[in-house]
């Protein structure tokens, strides 16, 4: 097993048997140690982040699966998370389901639309790129710099809207409102999408009667809620 990436949360490793293994880190992104899902710096280290990252994902990637909906997950233990390899899009594409005018959206787009403005599950897609502060991008663009191509816009974006409704819908259930998540899609060996990455506090924004649930109480919100 050897390292192949080290990320801001997160470092990968691939194993022998080809699989991979991501080991989750206590860093979370943010700036001057205020959280932020939406930043591509790490702001701040807590002491669980990552554990408490790792179950949440593992929680959620169960729950599609059982939905029918295609993950790379295997298995999780500790704060590694054992998934199956996958083709990014690109050096990696970011699609962001907002159910709330908040965050980078909101400081865009603030002339024309009021700070928390309910939104219908509106899907926006980033580039990873830190140098260039992951810039959105049109799917005219995704198609002309060869990132998707034609269809997979379209595909993503139903795809996204269908996890992320389950995910929503999950987080009522207890009690809780989702405005805005951050996920990852990539293709399995026959080339068929699937979610990636992870699904925790970390990329999502979640509040309870109006107030935010910080990533560590999220995470024990969610899983003290199972059986």
């Amino acid at each position: 097993m050897h390292c192949i990436y080290k990320g801001k949360t997160k470092d990968v490793f691939m194993q022998d048997n080809g699989q991979y293994m991501l080991v989750f880190k206590n860093d979370m992104t943010g700036s001057d140690g205020d959280f932020d899902p939406g930043s591509n710096t790490v702001g701040l280290s807590v002491d669980g982040a990552g554990v408490a990252g790792l179950e949440m994902s593992a929680y959620y990637f169960k729950l599609l699966e059982e939905k029918g909906y295609p993950t790379h997950f295997v298995s999780a233990k500790d704060n590694t998370m054992t998934v199956k390899p996958a083709a990014v899009f690109g050096r990696g594409l970011e699609v962001i389901c907002r159910y709330k005018a908040l965050g980078s959206f909101f400081r865009r787009y603030g002339d024309y639309i009021s700070e928390g403005t309910v939104l219908d599950a509106l899907v926006e897609m980033t580039l990873k790129d830190d140098k260039r502060g992951d810039p959105p991008a049109s799917e005219d663009t995704l198609l002309a710099i060869g990132v998707l191509k034609r269809g997979e816009y379209a595909e993503l974006r139903t795809l996204a809207k269908n996890i992320c409704g389950v995910i929503k819908d999950d987080l009522r259930e207890k009690g809780l409102e989702l405005c805005d998540i951050k996920l990852e899609f990539g293709k399995d060996a026959d080339g068929k999408l699937m979610l990636i990455d992870e699904i925790s506090g970390g990329n999502m924004r979640v509040t309870d009667n109006g107030d935010y649930i910080y990533p560590l109480e999220l995470s024990k919100r969610v899983i003290r809620s199972e059986p």
